[in-house]
């Protein structure tokens, strides 16, 4: 499954995977529709943060904006 967010790809790390299933995060549905339709917000230098509310929660996919790509680090339940 292709993913792009600002004509750059979006690549999910392993490691995000893991912490998906550890947090009982339906893992390709709810991060790829938080990708696509959630707010995005910039903090640091090069971070981003994708964010959804759900009825559980705000889902929020950290990631960091490298130039040519965005890679997705990690993957978690908010307030």
């Amino acid at each position: 499954m292709e993913l792009w967010f600002q004509q750059k790809p979006v690549w999910v790390k392993t490691h995000a995977i893991k912490r998906a299933r550890e947090r009982d995060i339906v893992f390709p549905d709810m991060v790829y529709a938080t990708i696509l339709g959630g707010k995005v917000k910039r903090f640091g230098k090069n971070y981003i943060k994708f964010m959804k509310r759900y009825k559980r929660g705000m889902l929020i996919c950290v990631g960091e904006d490298v130039g040519h790509s965005i890679i997705i680090k990690t993957v978690e339940w908010g307030n």
